[in-house]
């Protein structure tokens, strides 16, 4: 004797393979559910993905706050260094210039190029407390002093730039004066500042590749005529979750003549686009999984009119109608199991082997289906969220419940006497 209870020791038995009509649709049915799990596993974890290099990226090379004051430059930066410094939460501090400048090549030959990218002017002494810049350097040397500059990869190949050569560069300053001199009929002209690329940085991040210089920050101070004055203070954390918490503790050490950004207030945008698009193609996705309910209400429907005469004698020989619907009910929860663990096997072979399976896709189709100028990642990422999982299969898992409710109701409902009449 089985140790099972009947319905499911029942359930099982008429599970089993065989060549009927029935069994076709509930192996469509496991396969619609395998599908359906995978394919949101897959989708999430990807976009999760994407979520979590994009923060680090940003956090790399941006800062976790910003401080700047709110209507004149930062005089006696030395002084706020060591106040913002005192906090405990804070992991490191450094001085910023930062305004859009306009840069040309200067070729021994052919056309000159020139770009309007942001120049970033930094003090090399505490550039490596904030930011991954001093790391990022994959051609020459992080190296500012005198008239050095670095340049992000994408602009240098943009300018076609390359370490050693050097580029003109012209402040708004410089540019307000030219028009004025040319405004009064005079022929005086600023002569253009003279730098050489001493390096070539990729921060893992286009965007930043393609629009930004560095220099050090007296180079940055004199375009800008600052004297010795910045126009802020970036600073790191310890956790890049407790940005909130540290700007109300230095709101009220500083006082209202400061502005203090968050790095989440400056890619709020950005990210809330990514979490947005990332739940709308959870709820699309799980369509799937409803597409695949309906196959087991089909299966099941047609089950009980095949089985019509023994739900009859079940009930003749003394089944409530409790254990008829539990029993087409174990048949719903066995394929959603069934369907749950392939697809999240499925899933996570995908996940393992996606990269490989793109550049296979990339060398069969013959062009790349995920361009790094677009998306700014050099491979497919992906991350898997415990909670996401659990969501995903729990939830595929009632679709496949509920799916078997309206089916098993009916059959519950059959009365001996109906199901027996033409037998």
């Amino acid at each position: 004797m089985s140790r099972l209870p009947f319905e499911l020791f029942l359930a099982l038995r008429y599970l089993r393979p065989k060549r009927t009509f029935v069994s076709i649709i509930t192996l469509i049915s496991i396969i619609g559910v395998t599908l359906g799990v995978a394919v949101l596993i897959i989708v999430i974890s990807v976009m999760s993905g994407f979520d979590r290099q994009l923060r680090d990226k940003i956090l790399g090379f941006n800062a976790h706050l910003r401080i700047t004051p709110r209507n004149s430059l930062m005089t006696n930066y030395v002084h706020f260094m060591g106040v913002v410094s005192s906090n405990k939460m804070v992991r490191g501090v450094a001085p910023f210039v930062m305004e859009q400048i306009w840069l040309e090549s200067q070729p021994d030959s052919g056309d000159v190029r020139g770009a309007a990218p942001w120049v970033r002017g930094v003090d090399p002494r505490w550039e490596s407390n904030v930011s991954v810049l001093p790391k990022s350097v994959t051609e020459g040397r992080f190296d500012l002093a005198g008239n050095g500059i670095l340049i992000g990869c994408v602009l240098a190949r943009s300018l076609r730039v390359t370490v050693g050569d050097h580029v003109a560069i012209y402040s708004p300053p410089q540019l307000q004066r030219m028009r004025q001199s040319r405004q009064a009929n005079k022929d005086e002209v600023d002569l253009a500042g003279d730098f050489e690329v001493r390096g070539i940085f990729d921060v893992g991040y286009n965007e930043y590749n393609a629009s930004l210089v560095v220099l050090s920050l007296p180079n940055a101070q004199a375009l800008y005529e600052l004297n010795d004055s910045v126009h802020g203070l970036f600073l790191m954390l310890h956790d890049a979750n407790a940005v909130e918490t540290v700007r109300d503790q230095l709101r009220s050490i500083l006082g209202p003549d400061y502005d203090i950004t968050t790095w989440t207030d400056e890619n709020s945008v950005m990210l809330n686009a990514l979490l947005v698009e990332k739940n709308v193609m959870f709820y699309i996705l799980f369509f799937i999984m409803i597409v695949a309910a309906f196959g087991i209400a089909s299966a099941l429907i047609t089950f009980v009119v095949q089985k019509t005469r023994e739900i009859g004698m079940l009930k003749a020989l003394g089944a409530t109608s409790r254990q008829v619907m539990l029993l087409f009910l174990s048949q719903s929860i066995i394929v959603g199991v069934l369907g749950v663990i392939s697809g999240f096997g499925l899933g996570m072979l995908a996940l393992a082997y996606r990269n490989e399976f793109l550049n296979f896709m990339n060398r069969m189709t013959g062009f790349e289906l995920f361009p790094a100028s677009i998306y700014s990642f050099s491979e497919l990422p992906a991350m898997i969220v415990p909670s996401d999982i659990a969501i995903i299969c729990g939830g595929s898992l009632l679709i496949c419940l509920l799916a078997g409710v309206i089916p098993a109701w009916n059959a519950g409902r059959l009365k001996p006497v109906e199901a027996l009449r033409y037998e």
